[in-house]
């Protein structure tokens, strides 16, 4: 791979991490992510009018992405109230491929490969150390962390199959932005009464920057995707698990001892073997 693509990726990996800490230190997560929802609608707009509609054997689809980003983002808020970044993300960014591997070998009857071995034991190992011994997860977060793998993992799979039905990448995506967009205030309404949003206050436009870093990571790895191989430029994103120890230790305060980077670093590594097709 060039240089660029390395860089590319590594970038989506920081801003990922990123934007996770942008609503880790939210004050109401449920409203930061709320109101970050507000920057995917914007863009969902003009996106939606120059592609059109997708196909009509997509909407189904449309439709459970957008309920399962939901869930995944009210989750992955519960996760964050009883854990940090650097033991949050992690568990979260590690699971996903690990529940997914799993998944095909007890549903599907796949058969692992060495590297896919290897990647599982890592993962199932980092998770166990962020998890057990001084300084450990809550078990509250590890459990809603776990979940918000699982419904990543979920939203991904619909997604896969979503986007051939639409027959339009552009539309199937405006669409469930503007799905989701519209679904998370209201589920915000339904739990709060009201959605309060305020123009001036530095919390509203923390929050909308995080939302623009979450779409620019998006749009990165995009561009990456579109200049080398996706299973390197996979792998190497998952280095955001580390960055966002890092990130939790220089902004947030949050404890980095040895064994918490020792831990990051071998769920990184087992993701990476997860992930890594050549």
């Amino acid at each position: 791979m060039s240089p660029l693509v390395i860089g590319l990726a590594l970038f989506a990996a920081i801003l990922h991490a990123s934007w996770n800490a942008f609503l880790r230190t939210g004050a109401d997560r449920l409203w930061t992510v709320t109101v970050m929802s507000f920057s995917g609608t914007a863009l969902a707009i003009p996106l939606a009018i120059f592609n059109g509609f997708p196909a009509t054997s997509a909407w189904p689809y449309v439709g459970l992405s957008a309920c399962l980003q939901v869930g995944y983002s009210v989750f992955l808020v519960a996760a964050y109230r009883y854990g940090e970044l650097g033991q949050v993300y992690p568990i979260v960014r590690g699971s996903v491929p690990l529940l997914v591997t799993l998944g095909g070998f007890l549903l599907a009857g796949q058969q692992l490969t060495v590297p896919e071995t290897v990647g599982v034991v890592l993962v199932g190992g980092g998770i166990m150390g962020l998890s057990l011994g001084r300084g450990r997860a809550a078990t509250t977060s590890i459990l809603y962390a776990l979940a918000t793998g699982a419904i990543i993992a979920a939203y991904a799979t619909v997604d896969a199959i979503g986007v051939r039905a639409a027959g339009n990448v552009g539309a199937y995506t405006a669409w469930v932005l503007l799905a989701y967009g519209a679904l998370l205030p209201a589920t915000f309404v339904a739990c709060r009464g009201r959605l309060p949003v305020d123009p001036r206050a530095p919390e509203t436009w923390k929050a909308l920057g995080g939302g623009l870093f979450a779409l620019l990571a998006y749009g990165v790895v995009v561009a990456a995707f579109a200049l080398g191989p996706a299973g390197p430029i996979t792998a190497i994103r998952e280095t955001s698990v580390v960055f966002a120890a890092f990130i939790g230790r220089l902004f947030l305060g949050e404890t980095l001892t040895p064994r918490r980077v020792g831990a990051c670093a071998v769920v990184a590594l087992g993701a990476i073997c997860l992930g890594y097709q050549s």
